[in-house]
């Protein structure tokens, strides 16, 4: 497997004009150097967001959204560095194959996923041999046929627990890397395969790589119904959706995902058409589940296992998502079933019934929240009516919000006046808390170290010779944030002994805390030209700070050392640095 380079990413960045590639998306009006826009990132009603030919950036001035072309069609699109690579790759038209070449794909894990390559086409040629008819019968009489098979590489593994082993062995893979893969296992009797006698289903990660598998017997000789891949370098339950790979382009064509618990629920759907479905397989849903989610489409449906499980699982799965601004719709299923049992059973048209009719989350909330409830009983009325009330100090919709309401009201004769003074009660104490935060945050004064700190990254931003003064006469900033910033500028500048913003971004990678860091140092109102002068004025301060923090250190050891000569040898050290100082 070959990986695509920085510098193939970095040409097709520079192969298309930032202007251009906005330009397809939003109207945009030149205005000096630049050009402007209404901000697609949030609520803007006059343009906000500047786009700049000479830099290759776009910088919204109202909400601080930044980037290059990838990261603006990553965040408009809602897709992933490596579909926004494509995607532009595509425009300005460059063959490449990403499917193998995203960051997540370390060399050292390319055997891994060759060991996945070829026990997947081992489990699905052993399944359409002899020894497969009872395993393809017992799919049959599932409703799952040859062609769904095919699409989701539904394979066998065989009763005889040293096939795969041999294989890979015989392919001169290495012992440690084939037992890393979570396919072997190492015995007293040597090496052997943890599958055997399993119907296998394979799990894709976000790129379509094979990373592991669900197996499942067929014929009752085995007391565990599945037996899942255990966690590995390439193996991560909670970074991953089941089904993502083949769901994700539909599921923005109609702009809804519908999130299940079960990969037979996915696979269920399939067969009747339904084809926008991703399914947590079990797992608690994680910060990197939704944001993946949110990314996929704007209306998410939650269409867990009907029983109480499924109702915890689907709660968890809204807190979730609300905590990324995601507000989805949910579908319950009567009698305890899965959809995969709901759909054998009921059929096509009263399942998408179902999906085309979803409640909303506080319709959810008062049900769950009411379960086991005694409505008779007053305590346990103020504590249901407490805690729908706690639930919608997160909802921002006034007429989701009147709607509750009156539905407890109705429920337990309770005023609705009194259920809204309550409400707002509760909003506006929540809204204190965030002032009170946000006070707390405009008193803080930014010291002359801080904002020579800034300065100094603002203009190794735009300037190599600003970097190599940084190189030559900063050895610490102050500042855990810039100090790490600082180091990416340098290490990039050391990688292409260059600077540039643009391709500065792709090199972020999009990570987070890097890229808030960029948001803000971007956001100082400076200009672009500068003085070597003031360059060596920020340069200076730094250093004031660091002598400040080495006399400081010094200081507490002498005040705590009782040896007079290493008190002397301290002192001298004090005077060393007071010399420095004065250099």
């Amino acid at each position: 497997m070959n990986f695509i380079s920085d510098e193939k990413i970095n040409e097709i960045r520079n192969s298309i004009d930032i202007v251009e590639l906005i330009g397809r998306y939003i109207p945009l009006t030149p205005r000096g150097k630049n050009y402007f826009g209404v901000c697609p990132f949030h609520d803007d009603h006059s343009p906000s967001m500047s786009v700049s030919k000479d830099k290759q950036i776009y910088k919204c001035f109202s909400c601080g959204a930044i980037g290059n072309v990838f990261k603006f069609i990553m965040d408009y699109e809602n897709v992933s560095f490596v579909e926004s690579v494509s995607k532009i790759a595509d425009i300005v038209g460059i063959n490449i194959d990403l499917r193998y070449k995203s960051n997540i794909s370390k060399k050292e894990n390319n055997v891994l996923y060759d060991i996945y390559d070829l026990s997947l086409k081992f489990y699905q040629n052993n399944l359409n041999t002899i020894n497969g008819n009872s395993a393809r019968e017992y799919l049959l009489n599932r409703n799952i046929d040859a062609d769904v098979i095919k699409e989701f590489g539904i394979g066998l593994a065989l009763k005889d627990r040293t096939l795969l082993t041999k294989i890979l062995i015989n392919k001169e893979f290495d012992k440690k890397r084939i037992l890393d893969s979570g396919l072997v296992l190492n015995g007293e009797n040597g090496m052997y395969d943890i599958y055997y006698n399993r119907i296998m289903f394979p799990i894709h990660n976000l790129y379509g790589q094979v990373v592991g598998y669900s197996g499942r017997i067929y014929d009752n000789s085995d007391n565990s119904k599945y037996i899942n891949t255990k966690e590995t370098e390439i193996f991560k339950k909670s970074e991953l959706l089941y089904n993502y790979h083949r769901s994700k382009d539909i599921s923005r064509q109609k702009n809804v995902v519908i999130v299940m618990e079960g990969f037979l629920d996915v696979i269920r759907a399939y067969t009747i058409g339904i084809k926008n479905t991703v399914a947590t397989m079990g797992t608690a849903i994680t910060k990197d589940h939704a944001l993946t989610l949110k990314k996929m489409a704007k209306e998410i449906i939650l269409c867990f296992d009907g029983d109480s499980a499924g109702a915890k699982a689907t709660n968890s799965c809204i807190n979730e998502l609300l905590k990324v601004g995601v507000r989805p719709k949910i579908v319950r299923l009567e009698e305890n079933l899965d959809p995969d049992d709901y759909i054998l059973k009921y059929g096509k048209e009263r399942f998408l019934s179902k999906i085309e009719n979803p409640v909303n989350i506080m319709d959810f909330k008062i049900s769950y929240l009411k379960e086991g409830k005694n409505l008779n009983s007053d305590e346990e009325v103020s504590i249901y009516v407490n805690s729908i009330l706690e639930e919608l100090k997160s909802i921002d919709d006034e007429i989701l919000t009147k709607l509750t309401i009156k539905k407890i009201s109705e429920e337990t004769g309770l005023d609705i006046d009194f259920l809204e003074d309550k409400v707002n009660e509760n909003k506006i104490d929540n809204k204190k808390k965030i002032v009170k935060t946000n006070k707390n945050v405009k008193t803080v004064k930014l010291s002359k170290y801080v904002k020579a700190e800034q300065y100094l990254i603002f203009y190794m931003l735009r300037s190599k010779d600003v970097i190599k003064i940084y190189n030559k006469k900063i050895t610490y900033m102050p500042t855990d944030r810039y100090r790490l910033f600082a180091r990416e500028i340098a290490t990039f500048y050391k990688i292409y002994n260059n600077i540039n913003i643009a391709d500065f971004i792709t090199f972020l990678n999009n990570k987070t805390e890097l890229m808030e860091t960029l948001k803000e140092i971007n956001s100082l109102n400076l200009k672009d030209e500068f003085s070597y002068e003031e360059i060596d004025d920020y340069i200076n301060v730094i250093k004031e700070y660091n002598i400040k923090y080495v006399l400081n250190k010094y200081m507490k050891q002498l005040e705590q050392e009782t040896d007079p000569i290493k008190k002397a040898e301290i002192g001298q050290k004090i005077i060393e640095v007071k010399l420095s100082q004065d250099r």
